[in-house]
């Protein structure tokens, strides 16, 4: 512990750069689920996710444990040039000592900034523009990240809940026809999930219905 509190004591150069880089390292692990959860495509990708094991009706099939690992591969394969951008532009200069914290952090911010104010929009921005009595920025770079994240959040949620009703629809229907059919034939006290769980296994398995809502997800971004 000594020898860690010393290393940001010492005036040694090698050891200063060091000690800035495991600083920023501790910060950047510290932030890491807040980044991820709410200035990637993580949230949109796990909400709808959940959308269909809710419309499917299979309780917990898939585990939460397997929508979360799903997600966060899918926001890795979607957010890579946005993650090399940041490597590439931020992190390595800085490694390399050729510009400063508060500059990599500029540099690292352009690409998030790019990627949330493509997909956020802009009446969630002037919301929280107005609300502040800023002046509308020239350039996706002037815009205060401290107003871009809860837009583009918001803006996120409603395509994500848009996507979720295009999924519940085809289920319901078929729930309906389940429900009726049992009504006239009398047979009231069963419940209609428990025969319309197969079929919607079914419609889901036939329709290839991973496939298809991988292939929704990865186009919406």
């Amino acid at each position: 512990m000594n020898e860690f509190i010393s290393i940001f004591a010492d005036s040694d150069p090698t050891n200063v750069s060091t000690s800035v880089k495991l600083l920023l390292l501790l910060t950047v692990l510290s932030l890491a689920p807040s980044i991820l959860i709410l200035m990637t495509s993580f949230l949109r990708i796990v909400i709808v996710l959940s959308f269909v094991r809710t419309a499917l009706a299979t309780g917990q099939m898939p585990p939460n444990q397997v929508i979360i690992g799903l997600a966060l591969f899918l926001t890795f394969f979607v957010m890579t040039p946005v993650f090399t951008e940041v490597n590439e532009q931020a992190l390595q200069p800085l490694f390399a000592e050729e510009i400063g914290i508060e500059e990599a952090y500029d540099k690292a911010a352009i690409p998030f900034k790019e990627f949330m104010a493509e997909h956020t929009r802009q009446q969630d921005l002037e919301l929280f523009l107005q609300y502040n009595e800023a002046e509308a920025p020239t350039a996706v770079e002037d815009i205060p990240l401290t107003m871009l994240v809860p837009a583009f959040v918001i803006s996120e949620l409603k395509t994500a809940f848009q996507m979720g009703f295009m999924i519940f629809i085809p289920f319901i229907v078929i729930d309906m026809i389940v429900a009726g059919t049992l009504m006239a034939m009398g047979m009231m006290m069963l419940p209609p999930v428990m025969i319309s769980l197969p079929f919607k296994i079914l419609l889901f398995v036939l329709v290839d219905g991973w496939y298809l809502v991988m292939k929704s997800l990865l186009v919406s971004f």
